[in-house]
């Protein structure tokens, strides 16, 4: 291959360990998410859990957070092809909710009264019912999504997070508009604007990683400046996470200086900490950020992503992909 090809190949292989670094965080976090830390120890030993929890059928099962994020990621294919076959084309997030409805009624309906929108909901694991997120079936059953102009609710939680991963791995140009789909992502289902930076935030970070090939550190930096513009008085815990990184905190004490991780801003700011620590090491990372008495497997699922957009799919050991 040229080194044209080379370089898509490259892209391709840091989008594909975005991917699974997400969904294998989420596996690997979900059977500890709603343990102490005492309970994880009890459980799993001293280390915690390291490996993922198989069901009888030697299968590692992700959540309803990377159904989502898949889902998001096919509304993004769904509005630019229809945008190169109509002509015509609406604001990227706009068509998220359909697919957030196909979502909805595969966990509420065994026979849904209409046709998909999302192809991926042939596949079962789309239709699990697997830590399904309150806040985004209330608003999904009320039929009317939010905006940032019209919040539907005032929620901060972090079950909107994954939801922006594929926008960070679909566009490379303009941060501002990068962190604007990002937080119009969240407003769909969260109406506090901590949502909106978090999710802008995590989608351009992941962007800076996969288009830029920026470290890890250069891209959360960057996306702190970009910040000052769109979000200024919402990136306390990013910088927290940035100093506590290179501190000489345990990594626990690390955790519990930024919180349990239900909330945006301190899940993203746990899975940075974890995935600095761990930059190339996307077991350690994934491990680091699940042990710990909070949201286990959002923590994990993104610092999976951010390291394994930082190494690539290839660079994901056999068994975080094989039984996922």
């Amino acid at each position: 291959r040229n080194p044209r090809e080379e370089a898509i190949m490259d892209k391709r292989d840091r989008i594909r360990g975005a991917m699974i670094g997400c969904a294998a965080g989420d596996a690997l976090g979900y059977p500890v998410e709603v343990l102490s830390e005492a309970a994880i120890v009890e459980r799993y030993g001293l280390r915690g859990i390291t490996d993922y929890d198989l069901d009888e059928n030697g299968t590692a099962h992700f959540t309803a957070d990377t159904q989502l994020m898949l889902l998001s990621a096919n509304g993004i294919l769904y509005a630019h092809t229809r945008g190169a076959l109509r002509g015509i084309m609406a604001p990227v997030y706009t068509y998220f909710p359909h697919f957030y409805m196909d979502w909805y009624l595969l966990q509420t309906e065994e026979r849904p009264h209409r046709p998909y929108f999302a192809w991926i909901t042939a596949y079962p694991a789309l239709s699990a019912k697997r830590a399904l997120s309150p806040t985004v079936m209330k608003v999904a059953a009320s039929e009317k999504f939010g905006s940032m102009d019209e919040p539907i609710n005032d929620s901060k939680g972090s079950a909107c997070l994954l939801r922006a991963v594929p926008i960070g791995l679909s566009y490379s140009r303009d941060p501002a508009y990068i962190l604007d789909l990002g937080a119009n992502t969240a407003a769909l289902t969260h109406g506090n604007e901590v949502a909106w930076m978090t999710s802008g935030a995590l989608a351009l970070i992941i962007s800076l990683i996969i288009h830029q090939e920026l470290s890890i550190t250069e891209a959360v930096n960057k996306t702190l400046k970009a910040l000052d513009k769109s979000f200024p008085d919402s990136r306390k815990a990013i910088h927290s996470a940035m100093s506590l990184a290179t501190s000489a905190s345990s990594d626990l004490d690390a955790i519990h200086a930024l919180g349990k991780g239900w909330v945006a801003d301190e899940a993203l700011a746990i899975g940075i900490l974890c995935a600095l620590r761990h930059e190339n090491d996307i077991a350690g990372a994934m491990t680091f950020a699940a042990n710990h008495g909070g949201d286990s497997n959002n923590t994990a699922a993104i610092a999976g992503t951010l390291v394994g957009a930082r190494i690539g799919f290839n660079a994901i050991p056999d068994r975080f992909v094989d039984r996922l």
